[in-house]
């Protein structure tokens, strides 16, 4: 069966997610979880993970922030919340997050996230070995690597098929420190919509924002494999998650509609070229028309990805 994961920007959203079809919510705090669409109050929390529980579906908190020692303290506060409010899962990357959970008895069925780290079988497997019940896939792996990794994994493997791609943080505040430098004060965050260029590539377009867990820079395109969906469910994809980090309100609600009636189609063994062209129109027009979409690493021969 393939699950579908998805942000949510709101409570009210989160609800028209799970009642559309969308298998696992996605949400948590910025203190914890990195390139959230919206940090929730802990009310919230609660709110989301009841309503996906009354009507079938999950919860997974994002507790996969880089932690320093300032802020490792913390985690075992925010997961005994979450046990407490029967969150199904986390994400995490730090393996000290892992550590707090053994050492204070907080477990929590976790998938673990290492950003452009979980690049094999073998890192996966090592993880769930020691608890995780899934992966996060890099977004750089290409089909062809998929092809290999995938049957190999212990644990299902999420695979990024629709929204944008970090390609790079720093937990320094850069963003801020450029505009001390040239003594401006400009907003950082998200909303004000800033990027940055290559010098010899005018047309490129890195969206950039700083947050609580530093600088986000991130790929000149979004992620759209909706023409490839055919092919990740052969190799035995099960997990497709759907980021709405750039597309806000209800696009992002109707584009989750497009992959669930995709994942349908595909289990019906109604899922055709033609199909898969028309709901791929079908995105394209509900896209923020200020950001484009392509496969990214999709197509590359992995010889190539460095």
């Amino acid at each position: 069966m393939i699950e579908l994961i998805a942000t949510a920007e709101s409570v009210a959203q989160a609800k028209e997610l799970v009642d559309c079809g969308i298998n696992i919510i996605y949400i948590g705090e910025d203190e914890y979880g990195l390139r959230l669409p919206y940090s929730f109050s802990r009310e919230e929390q609660r709110e989301i993970i009841a309503y996906a529980h009354e009507n079938g579906a999950q919860v997974s908190a994002s507790v996969n922030a880089i932690f320093h020692n300032d802020r490792i303290n913390q985690v075992a506060e925010y997961l005994a919340f979450l046990r407490e409010a029967e969150v199904d899962s986390i994400t995490l990357g730090d393996p000290g997050v892992v550590q707090v959970m053994r050492e204070q008895d907080l477990f929590i069925p976790y998938r673990y996230d290492a950003q452009v780290m979980v690049t094999s079988s073998g890192q996966i497997n090592f993880w769930a070995k020691r608890g995780a019940v899934g992966a996060v896939l890099a977004r750089e792996v290409p089909f062809e690597e998929m092809k290999k990794l995938i049957p190999g994994a212990l644990v299902p493997v999420e695979v990024l098929v629709y929204g944008a791609t970090c390609i790079h943080q720093s937990k320094r505040n850069l963003l801020e420190n450029y505009f001390n430098f040239i003594e401006k004060e400009e907003a950082v965050n998200k909303e004000r919509g800033l990027f940055i260029s290559e010098p010899k590539k005018v047309d490129s377009h890195y969206s950039i924002y700083q947050d609580r867990n530093g600088t986000h820079i991130f790929a000149n395109n979004d992620l759209d494999l909706m023409p490839h969906l055919g092919e990740l469910t052969a190799i035995g994809v099960s997990q497709w998650m759907l980021d709405g980090l750039f597309t806000p309100g209800e696009n992002f609600v109707a584009i989750a509609k497009l992959f669930v009636a995709a994942r349908e189609a595909l289990a019906e063994g109604t899922w055709t070229a033609e199909l898969a062209e028309r709901l791929d129109a079908e995105l394209h027009a509900l896209h923020p028309a200020n950001r484009e979409l392509d496969a990214g690493f999709y197509s590359k021969d992995p010889n190539e990805v460095v």
